[in-house]
């Protein structure tokens, strides 16, 4: 089973995620994306580790696909984020084709689990029309990225104010 919960900044993405391990009864591994390449990331990595239990934590920021393989396939793995992973792999230089190959490596390791996956990504893709090449670029992979990890996913949630909506399938709803 996976869920992807999506949502905006300070949406409640990730307090849902670590809600959901909580009350997970097994054992829960935590896979993190973000590198604190900055005073303020480094406050928001510590401020969201202080947050969770005290669970087995991979720090990965790309090599995503072999993190989610190494864990135990029955624990509870819970992925934050997809959209500083993307970051990461725009950084390294990595290219459309990079990137969205690399998604469908995360998405096949993750059906290849049998325990749960809850899979945090931003939603960049409703504001504001990005002013420079680099931002457009930057939101378009994510959303393909995230695409591909929905089609993955068994629950996909849009998260607002900590609340949820599910999101279907459209070919489920059109019939």
């Amino acid at each position: 089973m996976i869920t992807l919960l999506l949502g905006g900044a300070r949406s409640g993405k990730s307090a849902l995620a670590v809600e959901l391990g909580r009350r997970h009864e097994g054992a829960v591994v935590f896979v993190a994306t973000c590198t604190p390449s900055d005073e303020d990331l480094g406050e928001r990595i510590a401020r969201h580790r202080s947050t969770r239990p005290d669970w087995p934590t991979i720090e990965e920021p790309v090599e995503l696909a072999t993190a989610v393989v190494k864990v135990d396939r029955d624990a509870l793995l819970i992925v934050d984020c997809l959209t500083l992973w993307v970051s990461n792999l725009m950084l390294r230089g990595d290219d459309e084709a990079a990137v969205t190959g690399a998604a469908g490596q995360v998405a096949g390791a993750l059906l290849d689990r049998r325990g749960p996956a809850v899979v945090v990504s931003n939603e960049v893709g409703l504001g504001v029309h990005p002013e420079r090449e680099l931002g457009r670029r930057y939101r378009d992979l994510l959303g393909r990225a995230n695409q591909i990890v929905a089609a993955a996913a068994d629950t996909t949630l849009f998260v607002v104010a900590g609340r949820a909506l599910r999101l279907d399938d459209p070919w489920g709803v059109l019939g």
